[in-house]
């Protein structure tokens, strides 16, 4: 078994967990979840035999499941008029809410790991620190608290609309200022 091989290994042995229950958590057929399982190790296998090989394990993989499970729900939308758990719009919005959790690298993934986890983590709260108040609470309230923008609304008295527009606004600058340190980590 060659060395790349073996980190191939690794990295399935210390994701496959976390991303079945990723995976399960937005496909509700077990067959078709550990499809999905299987076609994104896969891939990785590919990738990792490409000439460029892939950085971030840990992010790829999710990213590469959450194309699989977009490309599941279009084809079940074509077939059936509708995305397996309801409506399309529903199916999209479940597939957009991926925790920050599942994007960065693991906790226990090593040293190199663990000082981009922290560097993204810091980062990260700077670039929050920036956003006025109104855009901060939104997006902290659903993608870190998990929260939903009905709930919001509700506590609030803000239109979900509203919330939807401040926390697209919050995307946008975060997408901008974090820009150069994924470019950082992402080019050789």
């Amino acid at each position: 078994m060659t060395e790349g091989d073996r980190s191939l290994a690794e990295a399935f042995k210390r994701e496959r967990a976390r991303l079945r229950s990723f995976i399960r958590h937005r496909v509700p057929d077990p067959a078709d979840a550990e499809d999905i399982l299987q076609e994104v190790f896969y891939e990785l296998v590919v990738a990792a035999r490409l000439v460029r090989p892939v950085e971030q394990v840990g992010a790829w993989l999710f990213r590469v499941a959450r194309n699989r499970i977009t490309d599941l729900f279009r084809r079940n939308k074509t077939r059936t008029g509708e995305a397996l758990n309801g409506t399309p719009a529903a199916a999209l919005e479940e597939l957009a809410d991926v925790s920050i959790e599942d994007l960065l690298p693991a906790p226990d993934a090593g040293p190199q790991a663990a000082y981009a986890r922290r560097l993204l983590l810091e980062e990260l709260d700077l670039a929050l620190d920036e956003l006025p108040e109104e855009q901060r609470s939104v997006f902290v309230a659903h993608e870190l608290d998990g929260r939903s923008f009905k709930e919001l609304a509700a506590q609030t008295g803000v239109g979900v609309n509203t919330l939807l527009s401040r926390k697209r606004y919050a995307v946008l600058h975060l997408r901008r200022r974090l820009q150069a340190i994924h470019d950082e980590f992402v080019e050789p």
